[in-house]
């Protein structure tokens, strides 16, 4: 079976983020619905009941506002993880989830800790560090487009607002650094160049052939010196002034004959 390439487009590049999201929207439509409260479900520290959270937390959002700005960022954030890292997506998912959990549940302060900004804070520091340990220009790229679109998170990791629960945004920010440092199969590496590959020659590139000693340019390079086959009765006239090799040649040019000798009455001749 053919493997599928790199950056290929596949419909769960779209199809499982709007899932996620999805989810998330009709969790809150339930409670409010039904009338339910499921901030019990979000992760109490250090308590043995509170280790559900690691599961749960990510799908519990305590009002409108809270659940629409974790909306964009994280169906933007893990679209761009099945897009550029498509071998690696489940594994940095779950363990994502799992470990941002757990570290929130042994940093955190006594409260529960709901919502989805601490995935969302392990994407950003995954997606932003991979690229940059990748060194491809297309993973690099990402990282920078993320740092641009989202780089005012790194203020949520410190504690500016007791209402914002930034033990999750580092909890996750750490376990994204910690990911993009453990994960290296299934990555796509940087392209190396002619120049790069260890049977490289210099005296064979086209490219550097067009300067001199000096650095100097040169746009058009001196033709090859044909290969000549001589009998060698023709030897002695071609070498002789009147020859037109000599005539036809600048005198501050040199000329460099190779020919290949054949003796004549050889065994090839009988």
């Amino acid at each position: 079976m053919k493997e599928k390439a790199h950056f290929s487009v596949d419909p769960k590049v779209i199809g499982f983020p709007l899932l996620f999201t999805l989810l998330i929207w009709v969790v809150y439509w339930f409670e409010i619905r039904f009338d339910f409260d499921f901030n019990y479900l979000g992760v109490d520290p250090r308590t043995w009941l509170g280790l559900r959270g690691i599961v749960f937390s990510p799908f519990v959002h305590g009002d409108l506002s809270h659940l629409w700005h974790n909306t964009l960022p994280l169906l933007i954030l893990t679209a761009a993880l099945f897009f550029f890292y498509p071998k690696n997506v489940w594994f940095v998912l779950g363990w994502g989830v799992l470990g941002t959990g757990l570290l929130t549940w042994m940093i955190g302060r006594p409260s529960y800790h709901i919502g989805a900004s601490g995935v969302i804070y392990m994407l950003f520091g995954f997606l932003f560090f991979k690229g940059i340990f990748a060194r491809h220009y297309r993973l690099m790229a990402l990282s920078f487009l993320v740092i641009f679109i989202y780089g005012s998170m790194v203020w949520y990791l410190a504690p500016i607002d007791p209402k914002i629960s930034w033990e999750g945004h580092s909890a996750g920010f750490l376990i994204g650094i910690s990911l993009a440092l453990i994960v290296k199969k299934g990555i796509e590496k940087p392209k190396k160049y002619i120049w790069e590959q260890p049977d490289y020659n210099e005296e064979e590139d086209e490219f550097l052939k067009h300067f001199d000693e000096n650095g100097n340019f040169i746009e058009h390079l001196p033709e090859e010196p044909e290969l000549k086959i001589i009998e060698e009765e023709n030897l002695e006239n071609l070498l002789s002034e009147n020859s037109p090799f000599f005539k036809n040649t600048p005198s501050d040019h040199y000329l460099e004959i190779r020919y290949t000798y054949k003796p004549k009455n050889s065994p090839e001749d009988n």
